[in-house]
């Protein structure tokens, strides 16, 4: 049966919100969240450590420190650390603060959205990206300029607390060329999802770990005696980090390609250039490619070796991924199956197979796809009238195209068997991305624009992936409360029969 696609969005705008206590947001998996970002961005802090920018300091630093009494230089190097941390951390604080002032939380998680999912912010970093693994790889040196960095010099040469905040400064500035890159991974991953806290616990992790040995030698310089020397290997460090840059820059320039379907990185060239950076850092650390400032290597030691294999290990895993494997460890880093044109496993070119099950033909459908040959729509009231006509609960899926936990659900949960045929039988789905930046049918808004209003007038909270479970005739009020990220499979397949339960038993009441 078909029906006719309706532009009209009163359904949107007019709809009665539920109470946020209603709203079941894991607090474990947010608490979850939070505490794996503050780990990656420590050991993105310990990485920033051994660069040539940063290593040859510590003992200089730490030795100022020791000198004349001892009480009060370990003093000195906590102030030290805390004022590291405070110039990573403090100045975020207070942007998120005066934004959240400004329009409020949702004015800030709109910022956060289009950091993460607009074009132009995405292309810049991409850039950036690019020009910082260039110079990692030797190619031009970047450094900011000698002013700036001896005025903060002098001032903290003065030796009270305010010269060492600046001393701290100092580092910060000086240690940029090989620190900016990290920094910006750190701080543009942890904006995804809308959540204003993780930047500010990104920068407090990464400071941490950065901060963490200026002061740890203070209290114990003889730990630094037993410290590798400065030498070629520094340069090793900042090739390899160079290596990483030019694949994590690509990410950026996905993210936008996918947000606004331009189809320039699609799954299969995003993996081919990701497995070829994977064998050539594998070949430069056997020694086979030899860059500019390295140093002759008469022998491969056994942690460059180590890396080495892990480096090729890591191209022949992504391999399959040419062929449609799902490579679920990167599930969110790299493009979705759905921009795969040769899926094995599907018989060859990845389109619909199966008679379609649905009402008529989904708007948006040309851009827009589930994976795993879900069928589904993409935009509400059609998903709405369909659901009325088939007599099926409707699944609503807040979902994006830069969300990394959206695409880890699809990849992990999804794929199921069984959760993949109680969405496809059981449910009208309606998956509605809030970062497109397609026009919508109306010609005067965006699609994400739409289903951004859409979620945060019913439901107050701008965060991906969400799942609501509606009966159509009855849309103002779930059936259950709505579920967050959670990949534990079997606690899906819970919610989507008690959501068949709670439908049915409605159904019969009525």
């Amino acid at each position: 049966m078909s029906i006719k696609p309706t532009q009209d969005t009163s359904n949107v705008n007019n709809t009665t919100t539920i109470s946020p206590t209603n709203i079941d947001t894991p607090k474990n998996n947010s608490q979850e969240n939070l505490f794996g970002i503050f780990i990656i961005a420590f050991l993105a802090g310990l990485a920033a450590i051994f660069t040539p920018c940063v290593f040859p300091m510590i003992p200089m630093t730490v030795s100022f420190f020791l000198k004349g009494d001892k009480k009060q230089g370990k003093f000195n190097a906590i102030v030290y650390g805390l004022s590291i941390i405070a110039l990573y951390t403090i100045p975020i604080a207070l942007l998120i603060i005066i934004s959240n002032i400004a329009g409020g939380q949702e004015f800030t998680a709109g910022i956060f959205n289009a950091l993460s999912t607009h074009w132009l912010p995405n292309i810049l970093f991409f850039i950036i990206f690019m020009l910082f693994a260039l110079s990692f790889l030797g190619m031009f040196e970047i450094t900011l300029p000698s002013g700036i960095i001896n005025r903060a010099e002098n001032r903290g040469n003065k030796g009270d607390l305010i010269g060492i905040f600046f001393l701290a400064f100092v580092l910060v500035l000086v240690s940029f060329s090989c620190t900016g890159p990290i920094v910006g991974s750190v701080l543009v991953e942890s904006t995804n999802g809308g959540n204003a806290i993780k930047p500010i616990i990104a920068m407090l992790g990464f400071s941490i770990a950065f901060a963490m040995p200026f002061t740890l030698f203070a209290f114990f310089p003889e730990i630094m005696k037993k410290m590798p020397k400065s030498g070629g290997w520094l340069n090793t460090v900042k090739v390899v980090l160079g290596f990483i840059e030019l694949a994590l820059g690509l990410k950026f320039l996905s993210v936008a390609d996918q947000t606004y379907h331009w189809h320039l990185l699609d799954r299969e060239p995003y993996l081919a250039i990701w497995i070829a950076i994977s064998i050539m850092l594998g070949l430069y650390l056997i020694g086979k490619i030899k860059l500019p400032n390295d140093d002759d290597l008469e022998f491969i030691k056994v942690p460059r070796l180590i890396l080495a294999i892990i480096s090729f290990a890591f191209a022949i895993y992504l391999i399959p991924g040419m062929f449609g494997a799902p490579l679920k460890a990167l599930s969110g880093y790299i493009p979705p199956i759905t921009t795969q044109d040769f899926v094995i496993s599907e018989g060859g070119i990845n389109t619909q197979n199966t008679i379609s099950k649905l009402c008529e033909k989904p708007l948006y459908s040309e851009s827009l796809k589930l994976p795993h040959n879900l069928e589904g729509y993409f935009e509400y009231n059609q998903a709405i009238n369909c659901a009325k006509i088939q007599n099926k609960p409707l699944l609503l899926i807040f979902t994006g195209h830069g969300c990394v936990n959206c695409r880890k659900m699809e990849e992990i949960v999804w794929k199921d068997s069984k959760v993949k045929s109680i969405m496809q039988n059981d449910y009208i789905l309606c998956a509605l991305y809030t970062d497109d930046r397609s026009e919508d049918i109306s010609g005067k808004t965006t699609i994400g624009k739409i289903n951004t209003e859409l979620q945060i007038s019913k439901y107050q909270i701008n965060a991906q992936p969400y799942y609501v479970i509606l009966d159509a005739k009855n849309p103002e009020n779930p059936l259950l409360n709505p579920q967050g990220y959670n990949p534990d499979i079997e606690n899906f397949i819970n919610y989507l029969e008690e959501g068949i339960k709670n439908y049915h038993r409605l159904t019969i009441e009525n």
